[in-house]
């Protein structure tokens, strides 16, 4: 099963699996993982999902669409060229390894 990395702000790193389809925001919390909030469940409503992808893996990933695209604008942390919304990240083959660091603050 393909594997993500989440990395805290404070620098802690979190490995979970990852099933093929499931969203990295879904993944961090059903793991548990503290900083990613999720709390619109991932329709794009809330931002609280906001995290910053690895330059390895950034271009893995398509485009974001317009709505996520203007999501990012009204995140609580400051957006960055590799700011994704997790919500919005499914998991791939591909994707294995994926590292993303998680923003702070979230709300």
């Amino acid at each position: 099963m393909p594997r993500a990395i989440y990395i805290h702000p404070s620098g802690e790193r979190s490995e979970v699996e990852v099933p093929v389809g499931t969203s990295l925001m879904m993944a961090a919390t059903g793991h548990g993982l503290d900083g990613i909030v999720g709390d619109c469940g991932g329709v794009m409503s809330c931002a609280t999902c906001h995290v910053f992808v690895e330059p390895a893996f950034a271009g893995l990933l398509p485009p974001p669409a317009d709505t996520e695209d203007q999501m990012l604008d009204y995140t609580a942390a400051d957006r960055q060229p590799n700011s994704r919304l997790s919500c919005q990240i499914a998991m791939t083959d591909a994707l294995d390894g994926i590292t993303v660091r998680i923003a702070d603050p979230q709300l």
